[in-house]
């Protein structure tokens, strides 16, 4: 379901800030949750460049991608059908907006992988959402879990916005992998992931920021619904790029995907 979408995002004057979760790579085979993500895609202008972070991407201090033109994938997971591993997303050069990025973030150490090519968190939704690929790409990494400082490098990167470059907070809202007894796209949500879902979403409707970044202690389900927490902290760096991050988000999706929430919001 695609709540508030069509009309919000035409009247924006800046590219939105996303934070999407992203499946694994049968996320590409799934009717309804490709069909949310395309239509996401097209209600929005198409963005001059994307700079996406990844929960599967955690390195300090902050690292950028290759930003040559068609690097490769990094096929980040096991027991999938080899035709996953044959996939491509071949974008143009993102070398412009790797340089902007640096001097954006001068004062700080900022590392240029010199072959380190988009991770799943970052290729399966993107495929779905831009399958020509025609869009240069840019990932970062996750330097850090703490909230406070992931909202400020949002903050300090918010002005991309201006600039049409969208920027997404790629990982899951909740992600209980190990505590799944089912491995099925429709497999019913374990209680403790309704349970987290339905406390982020209320949180992220009142704009309660404090009551996020203080999830692991005031979040029910937790720690069934983030073991690890890579998947949830995009989301700060999301908050963090809105023009007022209090302001109550814009949820997009509702629903689970292997009992895991895939709620995904937009922030103006």
């Amino acid at each position: 379901m695609v709540l508030a979408l069509i009309g919000y995002i035409g009247d924006m004057s800046r590219t939105p800030a996303l934070y999407i979760g992203h499946g694994a790579p049968p996320l590409l085979d799934d009717p309804i949750w490709s069909q949310q993500l395309r239509g996401l895609a097209a209600s929005m202008a198409k963005p001059t460049a994307i700079l996406i972070v990844s929960a599967h991407w955690e390195a300090a201090p902050i690292s950028l991608s290759a930003s040559g033109p068609g690097v490769g994938l990094v096929y980040d997971f096991g027991g999938f059908a080899q035709r996953y591993y044959e996939m491509t997303y071949s974008t143009p050069a993102a070398t412009e907006l790797a340089t902007r990025v640096s001097a954006m973030l001068s004062d700080q150490t900022v590392h240029q992988h010199p072959s380190r090519g988009l991770d799943h968190g970052a290729w399966v939704p993107l495929k779905i959402m831009y399958p020509d690929a025609d869009i240069p790409v840019l990932q970062m990494s996750l330097p850090t879990h703490d909230p406070g400082t992931l909202m400020q490098l949002g903050r300090r990167l918010a002005a991309l916005r201006d600039e049409g470059v969208l920027i997404i907070g790629s990982g899951f809202l909740t992600h209980g992998l190990p505590y799944l007894k089912e491995w099925r796209i429709d497999a019913a949500a374990p209680g403790w992931s309704k349970d987290f879902d339905q406390w982020a979403s209320e949180a992220l409707a009142k704009g309660d920021i404090d009551t996020l970044a203080a999830y692991r202690d005031l979040a029910p389900g937790m720690p069934y619904a983030h073991p690890t927490v890579e998947h949830f902290t995009p989301l700060f760096v999301t908050l963090g790029a809105a023009h007022d991050p209090a302001a109550p988000a814009e949820q997009l999706f509702e629903g689970f995907w292997m009992g895991l929430s895939k709620r995904s919001l937009m922030v103006a």
